[in-house]
């Protein structure tokens, strides 16, 4: 394994409400956030920050193939039932297509980002 020149430091989500999608996700993986402004937010998880930005006309990703599509986040889990419960709680919507729901779930962040919550990844 070569040196890597880095690690992730953060994953940014584009949006048209900066602090409402940080609190989503601040609430979802247990957070903080640390950055609060009009533009942009972050929130800080266990070396990483999920950032928020405000862009102008955003246009939510559509699932399972439309577009813009620009990635998806998966959270490991323990409890598919109880996880998507509580994301439905947060805020989060759940996706028409579900591919594979003994598995994991597709859900729609508040932005429409889709996101999937899975027992495939040790929690």
């Amino acid at each position: 394994m070569t040196e890597p020149v880095g690690r992730l430091g953060s994953v940014s989500l584009d949006c048209d409400d900066p602090r409402a999608l940080a609190a989503f996700w601040a609430t979802m993986l247990g957070g903080e956030i640390t950055v609060d402004t009009d533009a942009f937010c972050a929130v800080a998880l266990d070396g990483l920050l999920l950032v928020t930005v405000r862009v102008p006309d955003h246009r939510p990703p559509q699932w399972p193939d439309g577009l813009p599509k620009q990635f998806h986040l998966d959270v490991a889990v323990t409890d598919l039932d109880e996880a998507e419960r509580r994301a439905l709680a947060a805020g989060a919507t759940s996706a028409a297509d579900q591919p594979g729901p003994d598995r994991w779930r597709v859900l729609l962040d508040p932005a429409g980002h889709p996101f999937c919550v899975t027992t495939l990844i040790a929690a």
